[in-house]
C-alpha cells in the first residue's frame, strides 16, 4: 500500500466516524438527520472527494425480501471492485447477505470494528467477528486497486 492509498483510507475512516450516532433513516445521506448503511457508505466516499456526488433512485426498503435482483451490489461495484483477503483493511467494504440478496454493508474502521447504519440503532461500531455477521458476510470491496 503506498502513502496516497494509505491517507486516503485513513480519511475514509474519520469522515466516516463522524457520522457515528446519526439515526437510521431508510435513504437518507445527513450526516446527524438520518442514514441507512448505503448512503453511509456512498456519502463517506463523496465527502472524501474519492467519488463524484451521485443521485441515488428511490429503493423501497424491504426489496432485498422480495426480489433477487443484486441492486446492493450493483451500487458498490460501481465504485469498489472484490478483493480476495481474509482481513479487509481500514476503509474497505464488507457486504452482507440479508434476506434473498446482499443488502447491507460496513466500513472497516480497524478490523475487525467496523460502522455502519442499523435499523434501530443508528450508525454504530459493530464487531466483524459477530458470529451473525459472519455467517452473512459475502464479501470485502474495495476502492483501492
Amino acid at each position: 500500500m503506498n502513502e496516497k492509498e494509505t491517507c486516503e483510507r485513513a480519511q475514509v475512516v474519520d469522515e466516516a466516524l463522524t457520522w457515528l450516532g446519526t439515526p437510521y433513516h431508510h435513504a437518507g445521506r445527513v450526516k446527524g438527520g438520518g442514514t441507512d448503511c448505503g448512503m453511509l457508505i456512498l456519502q463517506t466516499f463523496i465527502n472524501v472527494g474519492l467519488i463524484p456526488d451521485t443521485e441515488v433512485e428511490y429503493y423501497p426498503m424491504d426489496w432485498h425480501l422480495h426480489r433477487s435482483a443484486e441492486r446492493y451490489l450493483g451500487w458498490v461495484t460501481r465504485y469498489c471492485h472484490k478483493v480476495e483477503r481474509e482481513i479487509p483493511l481500514p476503509g474497505d467494504i464488507v457486504v452482507y447477505r440479508y434476506g434473498r440478496c446482499i443488502s447491507h454493508g460496513a466500513l472497516v474502521v480497524d478490523w475487525p470494528r467496523m460502522i455502519h447504519a442499523y435499523l434501530g440503532l443508528g450508525v454504530v461500531l459493530a464487531d466483524g467477528n459477530d458470529a451473525d455477521m459472519q455467517k452473512r458476510q459475502s464479501g470485502i470491496y474495495s476502492y483501492w486497486r
